[in-house]
């Protein structure tokens, strides 16, 4: 068995659009997803999903909640996804990027 730390996932995704950040190829576990903005205030969901589902409002952790400008949210998480798992973002502005750090394990 292999476990690595490293960033998993990295977007910066166009306003108003839900973009997939990271998709697991094996079993991996999210310890944080960092949330950084460089422009005025914004908003961001974060949905966590099995691989092929559609979005249902049961996969948001986190729904339209505001970062400031110029700030940063960092969500400590411990999540364990499966071999395709998905995990997706949206953010109100294209002012916001993503980082998703974790362990693939394999």
């Amino acid at each position: 068995m292999t476990i690595t730390y490293k960033v998993l996932g990295q977007v910066n995704p166009v306003a108003n659009t839900l973009t997939n950040a990271y998709i697991a190829p094996s079993q991996a576990v999210v310890s944080t997803i960092s949330v950084c903005n460089t422009g005025t205030s914004a908003s961001y969901r974060i949905a966590v999903r099995v691989g092929g589902a559609v979005i249902d409002p049961k996969h948001y952790i986190v729904y339209n909640t505001v970062v400031d400008g110029s700030d940063s949210a960092y969500l400590t998480l411990g999540l364990t996804l499966g071999s395709t798992d998905v995990v997706s973002v949206y953010a109100s502005t294209s002012t916001l990027s993503f980082n998703i750090f974790g362990s693939e394990i394999s």
